[in-house]
């Protein structure tokens, strides 16, 4: 479908659909669009398996269109019919074609008459990309079997038959069956009193894309936050749950003050198994957060910033395509420094800032240069390979040069309108810019030239104009470890002992990459840092300690490998260690224990990196 930009804030010409042409999804736009989808599950758990029917509404865009094209992966379709609106139902043909190893099946169903509705009659395969069963011995508690979903990028098919881009948006009803005394929520309200009778009912009344389609099950207890806001956790786990996300209300409360009403009704947390393979994951309504955030002092909850952000800039307005993710995470990780800062303090924000910046600009040089765009050529990009730190961290720097550039009440403005145009829409990055020109650049001329915003968006590296906050405290922290590195401060005389959580990040973080091992030692023997219960410090520790040579380290490096399943957390330790022979066999060794608590995201990461380390050493 040809993209109509947007020229002013009244004169808003938003197709229903922003791209017919998403390479990682075989979904026909410009033919039949999905406008809702009415699920009915069967959670078998000792299967591994969802039995599902899944009812589609159509919005035929071409009279002439001979089929509707869906995306599948690893489903086993049981018959397909056409429900005509009187009800009436009536078998339709249907082949799936052969199996692409990432973008799965292509389901195409023959449809001449074009039905009101297409029911689809299907099961999940138990290693389903989008699914992950625990049994009890792989929870928190070690009582009931637990299954969860994460359908972002495109593992939404692995468990429904449907449009997967997030250029396509929907509204649905769920039924989910499940055994008596589990808990089954979705990505749509949830009754915190429901009885644990094994049947649910779920209704989500805004357009979503799939990736935000999401299902968990499992022995959940649940906590009010607010008045609006809960936690389901399970029982082990809930209290400490609630205490960390005590703030949740105050957090929603900033959040409307600056971009207007929270517009999802409520806003619940779900606390995972620690298998969860990401930090938090948006789904509307009930937020999914791993457990390494729970640390007792609140000083991680920017995870829940960023997934409530994700409220307005990625679930309200969405990117159109993988390639444009930077429009979901660049502006996500932008308002959730607006809500620490709020909420927390500047000197909390300004740290997270300077954090994710200081490590783009260590990374960005071993990118491509298609990698390191906001807006890369999509030809051969992945949707999980678009969700990198450009994204995030380039996209988000790029909006805080714009708030210094024009001043935050200009730009709060802005924003503000931006969220309110575009909203319940999916969009491209050029839609964006076409708005951004006259209602930012044009209208306060002399601030900041096209060609620069240019630069930001479609160019390479990090622009020369990048505006970063100050930090004392990271200023003497630099002065500290440079005197620790010369062997002129001892590792016990830092002044580490106030150092909060993003202190002892940055500290680790702007060590060399192979410290000596007497550096390494020292520090462990002033300050403890195998064994900590913090994994943001305990990532960051293990990969200097193992890069060092201390093998001392390594039995509680694996004690992390194996009970966090966070990519982010997780994977560093594995690419550290397959750097040396006898490295590599031990990492090995601590997969083959760790594997089956694995996601499956997780499983595929870790195995590809094996592959190319014994690639390398074959050579």
């Amino acid at each position: 479908m040809h993209l109509l930009p947007l020229l002013a804030l009244g004169a808003a010409v938003l197709p229903t659909v922003a791209s017919a042409g998403d390479p990682n999804s075989y979904a026909q736009p410009d033919q039949v669009v999905v406008t809702h989808l009415d699920l009915d599950l069967a959670i078998n758990f000792p299967h591994r398996q969802l039995d599902g029917v899944a009812t589609l509404k159509l919005d035929w865009k071409n009279p002439a269109a001979p089929a509707l094209v869906l995306d599948t992966r690893d489903l086993t379709i049981a018959a397909v019919d056409a429900v005509a609106a009187n009800g009436k139902t009536q078998a339709l043909k249907y082949a799936l074609a052969p199996v692409d190893k990432t973008l799965g099946a292509k389901l195409t169903i023959a449809t001449p008459t074009h039905p009101a509705s297409v029911r689809i009659t299907y099961r999940t395969s138990p290693e389903a990309s989008g699914l992950q069963w625990l049994p009890p011995e792989q929870t928190a508690d070690k009582r009931a079997p637990f299954m969860f979903s994460q359908s972002e990028s495109i593992h939404a098919r692995s468990w429904v038959p449907l449009q997967d881009s997030p250029a396509i948006r929907f509204t649905y009803d769920a039924h989910v069956t499940a055994p008596k005394n589990l808990r089954v929520v979705m990505s749509a309200a949830n009754a915190a009193n429901h009885p644990l009778d094994g049947d649910f009912r779920f209704a989500q009344p805004h357009p979503i894309p799939s990736y935000l389609l999401a299902i968990a099950a499992g022995d959940l207890a649940v906590a009010e936050t607010g008045p609006r806001s809960a936690v389901y956790a399970e029982p082990s786990m809930v209290a400490k749950a609630a205490h960390e996300f005590a703030d949740t209300e105050t957090i929603i409360k900033t959040a409307e003050k600056l971009y207007g009403p929270y517009p999802w009704g409520s806003y619940d947390i779900l606390v995972l198994p620690p298998s969860f393979p990401y930090g938090g994951m948006e789904n509307p309504n009930m937020t999914f957060a791993t457990p390494t955030i729970i640390v007792g002092d609140k000083s991680l909850v920017s995870v829940i910033s960023h997934e409530l952000a994700h409220s307005w800039s990625g679930n309200l307005v969405t990117s159109a395509s993988w390639r444009d993710i930077w429009l979901n995470e660049g502006f996500t990780t932008y308002v959730q420094g607006r809500i620490t800062e709020a909420v927390y303090g500047k000197r909390q924000a300004d740290e997270e800032a300077l954090l994710s910046a200081r490590a783009l600009e260590k990374k960005i040089g071993t990118l491509t240069e298609n990698q390191q765009k906001l807006a890369p050529d999509p030809k051969g990009l992945s949707g999980d390979d678009a969700l990198s730190d450009v994204a995030y961290d380039k996209g988000s720097w790029f909006l805080r040069t714009l708030e210094a550039k024009f001043g935050r009440p200009a730009f709060d403005a802005y924003l503000k309108g931006y969220f309110q145009h575009f909203a319940w829409h999916s969009i491209t990055t050029e839609q964006m810019l076409a708005y951004l020109k006259p209602n930012l650049i044009e209208k306060y001329p002399g601030k900041l030239s096209w060609a620069e915003v240019q630069d930001w968006v479609y160019g390479t590296g990090i622009p020369k104009d990048a505006t970063l906050p100050d930090s004392p405290r990271f200023d003497a922290i630099d002065q500290e470890r440079t005197a620790f590195l010369a062997g002129t401060l001892p590792a016990a005389k830092l002044d580490a002992k106030g150092w909060n959580t993003q202190e002892w990040m940055y500290f680790l973080d702007r060590l060399p990459d192979v410290p000596t091992l007497a550096q390494a030692q020292a520090l462990d023997a002033a300050w403890h840092l195998t064994g900590t219960p913090n994994a943001e410090i305990g990532m960051r520790w293990y990969i200097h300690a193992i890069a060092a040579g201390d093998q001392a380290v390594w039995p509680a490096a694996a004690e992390h490998m194996t009970h966090i399943g966070r990519l982010y957390l997780t994977m560093p330790l594995y690419r550290t260690l397959v750097k040396t022979p006898d490295g590599f066999a031990y990492a090995e060794s601590v997969y083959a224990k760790a594997k089956a608590g694995y996601h499956p995201l997780t499983q595929h990461a870790i195995e590809a990196l094996f592959a190319k380390a014994r690639a390398k050493a074959a050579k």
